[in-house]
């Protein structure tokens, strides 16, 4: 896939300029988003994000189509698991809800800049030392095991960045309007609002420490891999207002991601063992009768991984009908002795 500096500068510019226009027509006026607002940018965004993917098949083929479509899949279902510590975040510091928009958008700066230099250090790195395979499938299975049996219950504001910004820095107790910093007699205050964002900054570092390689597991275009991330962050802020009573309902999302961080992980080692060049393995020759997965596999297995864990979540989260409930009520109860 052949991509012109000028194509990644105007790719740049344009979601650049999409983040711009976010802040100052939603988010420069504090408020809190109606449902009907978040659905329909929602919506924009997805279906931004889908016909870019349908773009870059006509154009570059359906391979490269269906590797940005897998990419946008697994960014958005990791996307959405950010949404559960964002939300953790958010009620920890107690932000009001009209001032909740400017933490998140923040917050999914933040995280577009952590992985472009991720995305940028992975493609010199890919490019040079192919062993690199190895240790990114290690680590994602790693991370599929800690995703699927690791505490994430831990408190955000006793975190040691937090601990380590409150000593430096003087704070005020109270929020002062979207306001980060105040002036308290003669001397400059910042607010909790630095304290969330800070929170959701360390947040976003951990995700993409599992986001990168993710993806790389499925395309080793450093574009597809870029505009997968962005596209798979815009929208997340109205996603988060749409759906925030749905994300505590989603009790199966962090043992779907973990399956499908595993297969990429075991995607990635398989990959390895067919282009391997590491002495002690094989005698540093490749080994061409390992399989390599194909995009349509990987892209089938994670849409229905995800379509699975959401619908096992939603199934085991739903409330029972009133009806339900009377016609047990109503049928006579069965006696337990013999």
């Amino acid at each position: 896939m052949d991509i012109s500096p000028v194509v990644w500068g105007i790719t740049l510019a344009v979601t650049v300029a999409f983040f711009v226009f976010e802040f100052f027509i939603h988010v420069r006026k504090p408020h809190e988003p109606s449902i009907g607002e978040s659905a329909r940018w929602s919506i924009f965004y997805i279906g931004l994000a889908l016909l870019f993917g349908v773009g870059i098949g006509f154009v570059s083929g359906w391979d490269f189509g269906g590797q940005y479509f897998a990419g946008y899949l697994t960014e958005k279902a990791l996307s959405i698991d950010n949404l559960f510590v964002f939300l953790l975040i958010i009620t920890s510091f107690k932000v009001p809800r009209q001032y909740q928009q400017k933490i998140l958008m923040i917050g999914i700066v933040i995280a577009l800049i952590l992985r472009g230099g991720f995305i940028a250090v992975g493609a010199v790195v890919i490019e040079n030392f192919s062993w690199i395979f190895y240790f990114m499938g290690a680590l994602l299975l790693f991370l599929a095991w800690q995703q699927a049996f690791g505490s994430h219950d831990s408190n955000p504001t006793e975190g040691r960045a937090i601990r380590l910004v409150r000593r430096i820095l003087p704070f005020t107790d109270d929020y002062h309007g979207d306001r980060l910093s105040v002036n308290l007699d003669g001397r400059r205050h910042f607010t909790p609002m630095v304290l969330a964002i800070v929170a959701i900054g360390v947040v976003d570092l951990v995700f993409a420490v599992d986001s990168i390689p993710a993806i790389y597991g499925l395309t080793d275009e450093a574009y597809i891999v870029f505009t997968a991330n962005a596209f798979a962050l815009m929208g997340l802020r109205q996603l988060y207002f749409l759906i925030g009573g749905l994300l505590e309902r989603l009790v199966y999302l962090a043992q779907g991601l973990a399956v499908i961080l595993a297969f990429i992980g075991v995607k990635l080692a398989m990959h390895a063992l067919h282009v391997n060049e590491v002495p002690f393995i094989n005698g540093g020759q490749p080994m061409l009768w390992v399989p390599e997965i194909p995009i349509w596999f990987s892209l089938s297995f994670i849409g229905l991984t995800i379509a699975v864990a959401t619908v096992l979540s939603l199934r085991s989260t739903r409330k029972p009908d009133s009806s339900d409930t009377d016609a047990e009520a109503e049928q006579p109860v069965r006696s337990t002795r013999g």
